[in-house]
């Protein structure tokens, strides 16, 4: 059944109960993407001094820096204290001279937790339901985050934190899309230590648990109860849709018992569901392609801010992304999916082609300003090729094949961490090698369909009816057409293939009988 046409309509369509759900989903993901992002000030390196031993430097410290000893390193440091946070864990646990490595480990492993997380829920999302998806995050969340503002040691901090980033990727997915990182540092300012930051978000993800009480906040999806055969579930949460929007359907979605006879059982899907299909895996797989390359591109664009120094950096970066946001929603609409994500994937690259070419012979505030552009349609490649995915990939799969995609995002990020943990020896090869992937994955773009005021796909056959348009223009009718454009006769339907045929064969038999006639005549 045509969901979006004959279902969702009898709802209420974007009613305002819808536009209420709707809205109330930003929340969530605001107070997610402040857990994401505290990982930049909780692991941030502070300037530091070595106030003498075998590391060598002045034995002057900084003004109105804290001084602290470590048995990695028997000289003192001295530490400039943060705009932002006067405590993080690099503070709390030494992490400088040889103990400096565990800082990006920390990074890959939170990394790697998100991954994992993007894979396991959205598996229970296509298994299970959104809204069990985002109960069963928000229960293991909740808990760990205030673990974390316990943590006796490195240790325990770094395997809490992986499975606390896993926990915090399944709430981001069952709601999907938000930004928080502008509002994170004045929530740091006013927190001061790391501890208390982190106590703070723990506070924000305990709101979210009016999600988990009041159904109304977040229902279940009626068009994954549908494609997944849910009737009785499905019928329930569009009534409730119905009687919130004011709308009396009076029915009471009794159609959608035709569409199967008897009661049929549930079907559920996995990515695995994508072996046998033609189309979807090779989209699923361009898009993840572009999203890994897009997540990680980005600190070969953020390394040239940080010659700015202090929190400019920062807020830079947080800018280009809500520029992006805005140009994509002014873009897309118009010219398309597919046409904007290439636009803004050719731009990336030249961007990069750019600064690995000719940062030497640039202006510093030339290489500033490329580097901003860069970051910004590296971004919007980032943010367009998931929302592109969630319209390419049938409902059935959507949670799975949007958790692979988001995790590969995580491992584009997790690039950068590795270079660190390595001294930072590889970074002119990881600028190339991601260079190279940007123009490979301008070419395979060319292979994804346009889904712009198409319907979403719930199943997997709908999913391989998605075709690409043609990269040319259509060719014109011929000059010569093959029947006259005279008036149409009145018994001439094109648009019924059953009063085509007749009609046709009434032509034959008249054009037959009229020329026995003629033939006649002539005899005569």
């Amino acid at each position: 059944m045509d969901f979006d046409g004959k279902v969702w309509p009898l709802a209420g369509g974007f009613g305002r109960y819808t536009r209420l759900v709707a809205a109330a989903s930003w929340l969530p993901n605001v107070c997610v993407s402040l857990g994401f992002f505290s990982e930049f000030l909780y692991t941030s390196s502070p300037e530091s001094q070595c106030q003498g031993g075998p590391c060598g430097g002045d034995n002057s410290s900084s003004p109105g820096a804290t001084l602290i000893n470590s048995s990695t390193c028997p000289g003192a440091w001295g530490v400039q204290a943060q705009s932002w946070l006067h405590g993080t864990i690099v503070t709390q646990w030494h992490l400088v001279c040889e103990n400096g490595w565990k800082v990006p480990l920390e990074q890959i492993c939170y990394l790697i937790g998100w991954l994992w997380g993007y894979i396991i829920f959205g598996l229970v999302c296509d298994r299970f339901g959104r809204r069990n998806g985002f109960i069963s995050a928000l229960v293991v969340a909740l808990p760990l985050g205030v673990a974390l503002c316990f943590s006796p040691g490195y240790l325990s901090f770094m395997a809490i934190r992986i499975v606390f980033g896993a926990a915090l990727s399944g709430i981001f997915l069952s709601f999907y899309i938000a930004r928080g990182e502008l509002l994170l540092p004045g929530v740091a300012v006013l927190c001061s230590d790391w501890k208390v930051l982190q106590g703070a978000i723990s506070g924000a993800l305990l709101l979210l648990s009016g999600y988990w009480c009041c159904h109304l906040l977040f229902p279940e999806s009626p068009r994954w109860l549908l494609a997944t055969r849910q009737l009785n579930r499905c019928k329930a949460e569009l009534c409730l849709f119905s009687r919130a929007n004011g709308i009396d359907t009076g029915e009471d979605f009794a159609e959608i018992d035709s569409l199967w006879r008897g009661f049929p059982r549930p079907r559920y899907y996995s990515f695995c569901s994508l072996v046998g299909t033609r189309l979807i895996w090779r989209n699923a797989l361009i898009l993840g392609f572009t999203t890994f390359i897009g997540s990680g591109i980005r600190p070969c664009f953020a390394r040239n801010l940080m010659a700015l120094g202090g929190s400019t950096p920062y807020f830079l970066q947080a800018g280009s992304e809500v520029l992006a946001c805005i140009s994509l929603c002014i873009t897309v609409n118009h010219w398309g999916r597919r046409a904007v994500l290439l636009l803004f994937t050719i731009l990336t690259g030249f961007c990069s082609l750019l600064l690995l070419a000719l940062t030497q012979y640039l202006f510093t505030a030339v290489s500033i300003a490329i580097s901003v552009l860069g970051s910004l349609s590296s971004h919007a490649v980032v943010m367009l090729s998931v929302f592109y995915a969630s319209e390419v990939l049938p409902t059935v799969i959507r949670g799975s094949g949007l958790g692979i995609i988001l995790g590969l995002s995580m491992l584009g990020r997790a690039s950068f961490p590795m270079i660190v943990l390595q001294q930072r020896s590889g970074f002119f090869l990881h600028h190339v090698v991601f260079s190279s992937f940007c123009i490979l994955s301008v070419l395979s773009l060319l292979l994804l369909p346009e889904t712009k005021r198409k319907a979403l796909p719930d199943t997997l056959r709908q999913g391989e009816g998605l075709r690409r348009p043609p990269l040319l223009l259509q060719a014109t009718q011929d000059a010569v057409p093959l029947l006259s454009h005279g008036k149409p006769r009145a018994d001439y339907n094109p648009d019924s293939y059953a009063q085509l045929a007749s009609s046709t064969k009434k032509m034959i038999r008249s054009n037959s009988t009229h020329g026995q006639d003629n033939k006649a005549l002539t005899n005569d």
